[in-house]
């Protein structure tokens, strides 16, 4: 609910959730308290894809192949955009640690001749990243490995490092 209406009231998630509001007040002093616990949920769940992805040491395309099934996942659990807690600090910088973990995976894959060179900066990492998006909205009949399938397929044909170059 969340993820269609970040303002959704605390009231309409009690109900959806088969609870009392009371109850979720219990847990949560507000809509903010309970949207920074999604936050911080979702943000685990991308660092364990990270983690299990290997980034830093499995081969780049059995890497980036792990981190799309596991971050199609996330998505399609948690399908809430973080970017909306950029107000606080803890979160925005876990976000951002993220980031730079793919981010430093794209340098190793462009150095191991995976990905071309010459690109701009963090555009891979950003279109990577739109493709894993619209994987939850557009291939919702493929299980998160087939999504993966398709979304590296396509990120490998786009920046895939060619024959010829």
């Amino acid at each position: 609910m969340l993820a269609d209406d970040p303002a959704t009231s605390i009231a309409a998630i009690a109900a959806a959730a088969g609870v009392d509001r009371r109850t979720v007040y219990r847990r949560f002093a507000g809509r903010e308290e309970l949207l920074a616990a999604v936050y911080q949920a979702r943000l685990t769940a991308i660092e364990a894809a990270i983690e299990a992805a290997r980034l830093r040491e499995a081969p780049v395309p059995v890497a980036l192949h792990r981190y799309v099934e596991g971050i199609v996942g996330v998505n399609r659990t948690w399908p809430t955009e973080v970017s909306r807690m950029r107000s606080d600090p803890e979160i925005w910088a876990r976000r951002l640690r993220a980031i730079d973990e793919v981010d430093r995976f794209l340098h190793r894959a462009t150095d191991e001749g995976v990905l071309r060179p010459g690109l701009p900066d963090r555009w891979p990492g950003n279109v990577l990243g739109r493709l894993v998006q619209l994987s939850t909205r557009d291939l919702p009949g493929l299980s998160d490995a087939q999504a993966a399938d398709v979304i590296v397929d396509t990120f490998l044909r786009a920046f895939g490092k060619t024959e010829t170059g």
